[in-house]
């Protein structure tokens, strides 16, 4: 199916990723799926994501059908070949978000499709039995009608119902004991209620609200609640949200929550303003200190740094929702590192593992790079080029929400910024679809002289881009030709167009060129006319 991906985009001599021939939206939900244990709920997202930016519906027929599909594969120390479906190649945690993604859309799969997925999933001859898939997957079935033939039996394996009833009785032990339903004593609850009639009062007013007249925990109320509240909230319509699944609000619709930066990057909101309305995890307050240390440790370029991401980083994942991360970086003051600084700490980012979620990437991107590149007077580092591309080149999907817009929209754009702009979009760990990713936003926004640059850059890679995409790139083109007369850079741009996509251009485009061209006053215009010429009659 389509185009060839990788795991970490570019990066040579690393094994593909099982699903680098899916096309994209297929790799790009698959992705998600492994970034740990919420992948699932980020795996909402993507889909959500993906319909608001005009995708076709997800053709959730194919990917099932590439799901069983059989690839061989190199198995053993021996180097035998073997017929594998891609579903048992996929990482453990992918496989087990996406039994859980499985059930969440389940009336919108096609049942053969997903009864071969199950079946295969059961065939799973690993010397490691997954308990949890066993359990989603045997869900599943009985969803279909095809699970266990004994009514009401349990899809939790043996072991696991022994280690769940041992951690009740565990429980048990302390002071607020958990007890099996059991009815209670009528004598009993008489005498108690008498004793506390206001108390009773309350209680009848919770079982006149609870469905059943069954009274509700007050801490389950309070979860209901929250979750009744996230219905209300509006879908996610931004890549930014892939990795929350739609859980949470833009950042851009949270004004009191989220960071603001100046030019330079610096957080114009101070980390007690926003402490305020958002608190981190305790887990990361009580590392907070360790990780300004390691912050410092970097800048001081001291020697005998480990190699491996230090066991602290991994706290930036229980950052959630991205606020969090804001509000991490903002203490941390993550704008203020130096170029060398930056490059250390994003060869400790990448090499963590799990990946980072695709919303906390963005935030991180935004905190590290952008003021950073805003605030350039001249071209950037190398140090600085060489952070950037190697994030882009694993985060490209953040880094292309993070900056690409915000860095071409801005007032202050010059040369500096428009030249490490271009070098992103050269990068030959650029993806198909991630060239298509940045063509669409470039096509978003309002077009001015370092646009022509970048643009040019970009699409002397040929990139893949259908008609419609093509023809709304032909008529932004043809409407700047009055307007940039005396523009080299659109001159540039414009020859790049008409002789790497030739034959993408219709007869109708090709008079709009003639149209756009004939007032151009540049030294280019003789070779524009020549490239118009070849178009046609």
């Amino acid at each position: 199916m389509a185009t060839p991906d990788a795991g970490l985009p570019g990066a040579e001599g690393v094994e593909p990723a099982p699903w680098a021939q899916l096309e994209a939206p297929a790799r790009l939900l698959l992705q998600a799926l492994q970034a740990g244990p919420e992948g699932a709920r980020r795996g909402l997202g993507v889909l959500r994501a993906l319909g608001s930016r005009g995708w076709e519906p997800f053709d959730w027929g194919r990917l099932l059908e590439a799901l069983c599909r059989e690839e061989p594969v190199v198995q053993g120390p021996d180097g035998r070949l073997e017929l594998k479906p891609l579903l048992l190649r996929l990482p453990r945690i992918c496989q087990r978000n996406l039994m859980s993604l499985l059930m969440a859309v389940r009336p919108s799969l096609p049942e053969s499709g997903l009864l071969s997925v199950l079946q295969i999933a059961q065939q799973d001859l690993a010397p490691d039995p997954d308990a949890w898939l066993r359990a989603l997957g045997e869900l599943l079935r009985r969803d279909l009608g095809v699970g266990t033939s004994m009514e009401g039996a349990s899809p939790l394996s043996e072991r696991c119902q022994r280690q769940l009833q041992s951690l009740c009785r565990g429980l048990g032990l302390g002071g607020r004991r958990l007890k099996s339903p059991q009815a209670p004593d009528p004598e009993e609850e008489e005498n108690r209620d008498s004793q506390q009639p206001g108390k009773r009062r309350k209680d009848s007013e919770e079982e006149a609200a609870s469905p059943e007249g069954k009274r509700v925990p007050k801490r389950l109320r309070c979860w209901e609640e929250e979750e009744d509240h996230e219905k209300e909230r509006p879908e996610h319509k931004s890549l930014e949200s892939l990795a929350d699944g739609g859980s949470a609000s833009p950042i851009k619709d949270q004004p009191v929550m989220a960071v603001k930066t100046g030019e330079d990057g610096s957080n114009l909101d101070d980390a007690k303003g926003l402490a305020e309305s958002l608190e981190l995890p305790k887990a990361i307050q009580d590392q907070l200190p360790r990780l300004q240390q390691l912050l410092k440790t970097l800048e001081e370029g001291l020697e005998g740094l480990e190699d491996a991401p230090p066991v602290e980083l991994q706290l930036l994942h229980e950052c959630s929702p991205s606020q969090q991360m804001d509000l991490l970086c903002a203490q941390l003051q993550l704008p203020q590192l130096s170029d060398l600084g930056l490059l250390r700490l994003c060869t400790w980012l990448l090499a963590l593992s799990p990946d980072l979620s695709l919303s906390n990437a963005t935030v991180l991107t935004r905190s590290l790079f952008l003021g950073r590149i805003l605030s350039l007077t001249s071209s950037a580092s190398r140090l600085l080029t060489t952070a950037l591309t190697s994030f882009c080149a694993k985060y490209t999907y953040p880094v292309c929400s993070a900056l690409l817009d915000p860095v071409l929209q801005a007032p202050g754009t010059g040369p500096a910024q428009t030249e490490l702009l271009c070098c992103l979009v050269k990068m030959e760990s650029l993806e198909p679809d991630a060239q298509v990713l940045m063509l669409g936003q470039i096509l978003e926004l309002p077009w001015k002289e370092e646009t022509f640059l970048v643009l040019q850059s970009l699409l002397e890679r040929q990139v893949e881009m259908t008609p419609e995409k093509f023809s709304v790139l032909m008529e932004k083109l043809c409407k700047k030709g009055l307007a940039a007369t005396t523009s080299m850079a659109y001159a540039k741009l414009m020859l790049t167009v008409m002789t790497k996509y030739q034959a993408n251009i219709t007869e109708t485009q090709r008079l709009g060129l003639a149209m756009a061209l004939e007032p151009n006053t540049t030294f280019l215009r003789k070779s524009l006319k020549a490239a118009l010429k070849h178009l046609g009659p």
